[in-house]
């Protein structure tokens, strides 16, 4: 969006304070619809979260303009009134708007009401930097109370069904990874090649506060290993399906490739979308969209929770030169929980 100072004459001449208008980057599309896509596509949403920014978007539409959104099977094909993305801006609207959000809000679960509030306000945002509107009538409607803690253990058939998925290599290696060394997914992610000792199933990480620490893994992730890594000897271990864009860091660039590193985003929301029928067991392919997986968070808590269960615990390395060590005693795989045998 540009700024253009204007300066107009006032009464007798006088000129008055210059003020700022606001001129659109391109011109405003005339549908919400297009205006949709024109957001899915220059904000550079990831096609696998485009679909579902969709849905959101497409719900909003009837609350844009001023109707109720459809609920259950209604909503599956129906599509909403046809106005111009400029009908945002009615002044009335949102009064109108809280009234139907707090009802829909009454219908749904707070995880779905929450997000699709969340993605209605991303692309208000993008569409108020290209000009085409001028305020945000969703201010003034709150996030729903968050649902109870998300992030509680899986229980072992659930780690079972996980490791059955078909999934790409890459999603095997981290997902056992995770699990079988209880480490964070960010330290997981920004592991190099250079630091994995496999013979020893562990690899150097840097933890919070920038010690050096080792993780540990078990035979799972060391059968997996070597296919990912496929004879490289330098560079992120997690990389992207593609060249590396311009620009990027080279420490986040493989050498041997010009392949990137995965980010913690990308890692995040492939395990989201592929767990959600795994996390929602009763649920139809066709409501899949609307619904939530398990968070990479999940795989460390449940990993600490089994290893408690059976009665674990964080060693400090014996004789080690690093800040530090954690690792997973044997003891999933022993005791018939499904760590990695």
């Amino acid at each position: 969006m540009a700024i253009e100072r204007v300066t107009e004459l006032g009464n007798g001449g006088v000129l008055r304070v210059p003020r700022a208008r606001v001129v659109p980057l391109s011109a405003p599309p005339a549908p919400y619809t297009t205006a949709v896509e024109r957001y899915l596509t220059g904000a550079g949403i990831a096609r696998s979260s485009a679909r579902v920014y969709r849905i959101s978007l497409t719900t909003w539409g009837w609350m844009f303009a001023g109707e109720a959104a459809p609920t259950g099977p209604a909503r599956r094909g129906a599509k909403p009134p046809a106005f111009p993305v400029a009908a945002i801006d009615d002044p009335v609207l949102p009064e109108v708007l809280a009234e139907l959000a707090a009802a829909r809000a009454d219908e749904m679960d707070a995880d779905t009401v929450n997000r699709e509030l969340s993605i209605a306000r991303k692309a208000i945002g993008w569409w108020q930097r290209q000009g085409w509107i001028a305020v945000d009538p969703t201010i003034g409607i709150e996030r729903r109370p968050a649902p109870p803690d998300r992030t509680n253990a899986l229980a072992e058939n659930q780690i079972a069904a996980l490791w059955r998925l078909d999934v790409a290599l890459r999603e095997k290696t981290q997902w056992r990874m995770l699990y079988e060394s209880a480490a964070r997914a960010d330290e997981v992610l920004c592991l190099n090649v250079e630091d994995l000792y496999p013979q020893d199933k562990r690899g150097k990480i840097t933890a919070k506060g920038g010690a050096t620490e080792w993780i540990h893994w078990q035979s799972g992730t060391a059968q997996l290993l070597p296919r990912l890594i496929a004879g490289r000897t330098r560079g992120p271990l997690f990389l992207t399906g593609r060249k590396a864009p311009a620009g990027t860091p080279s420490l986040d660039v493989c050498p041997e490739t010009g392949r990137a590193r995965l980010s913690y985003r990308r890692a995040e929301e492939i395990f989201e979308y592929a767990t959600r029928l795994l996390a929602n067991p009763l649920a139809s392919p066709e409501d899949i969209e609307d619904l939530d997986g398990w968070t990479l968070h999940r795989l460390r808590h449940s990993a600490l929770t089994h290893d408690a269960e059976c009665g674990a615990r964080t060693r400090p390395a014996i004789g080690s030169t690093m800040a530090g060590q954690r690792t997973a005693t044997p003891c999933r795989g022993l005791c018939g929980a499904p760590g990695a045998r």
